[in-house]
């Protein structure tokens, strides 16, 4: 039996993921420090495998935000190879391959880049590597002991980062191309070698004008994702 505080809870929850959003054109103005730690604060409260909080990140402001994709943009002239410290996909196949077509094709009609322009897509991912013009970048990284448990906790920690950021304003975009260059980002953050590069995440304030801003993905259905049983 629900209460209507409970309802209300759920209505705000709903509410923050329906309209969340990965933004791909930022404003330049900066975060307030104080706003940054604030949510900060939301997402400490994530919960984690035996309360290890493997998370740490590291997050750029001003002068070090622009150093940052001066180091990226000098390491990719000749193309993006990737670098994880953790394995990415090997493949995405079936739905998966058919979830992440749509997606792109999304991206790439509210740009104008017609389906096969594989110069004008390229350009379009490398934007990943600039931030999409986001003042502010926050690098995560977990311990190199916690495996893939650690992992699993630090992606529980960057949707809270982000249901957090939303709900104040902040738009943001978690950036697995980023962790291709996990070597640039050790060397540039003085990573020692027990912490792995999980993801970036670019935030700031979205551009409400840009046409990139204004398309959402669709989410699969309740029987979709769960198996009933019993």
């Amino acid at each position: 039996m629900t209460s209507d505080s409970d309802d209300s809870a759920t209505a705000v929850l709903e509410e923050l993921l329906a309209t969340r959003w990965s933004c791909r054109a930022f404003l330049p103005d900066p975060v307030p420090r104080d706003e940054i730690e604030r949510v900060l604060d939301v997402a400490r409260r994530t919960p984690s495998w035996c309360n290890t909080q493997p998370w740490h990140l590291h997050v750029t402001s001003g002068g070090r935000t622009d150093d940052l994709r001066a180091a990226l943009a000098a390491a990719i002239t000749e193309g993006p190879s990737e670098q994880p410290d953790l394995p990415f996909p090997g493949s995405y196949d079936g739905v998966y391959r058919d979830r992440r077509r749509a997606s792109a094709w999304q991206l790439y009609e509210s740009l104008g880049i017609d389906k096969g322009d594989r110069a004008a897509s390229a350009q379009q991912t490398l934007r990943n590597f600039d931030f999409f013009d986001a003042p502010h970048v926050a690098v995560l990284t977990t311990d190199r002991s916690l495996g893939t448990y650690g992992a699993v906790d630090c992606g529980l920690f960057v949707n809270n980062f982000l249901l957090a950021a939303h709900s104040r304003g902040i738009a943001s975009i978690p950036q697995a191309a980023l962790a291709t260059q996990a070597p640039v980002l050790r060397a540039f953050f003085d990573l020692p070698e027990d912490r792995l590069v999980v993801i970036g995440i670019s935030f700031g304030y979205a551009d409400p004008d840009h046409v990139v801003n204004n398309y959402r993905t669709d989410r699969c259905t309740v029987a979709d994702v769960a198996t009933f049983v019993g």
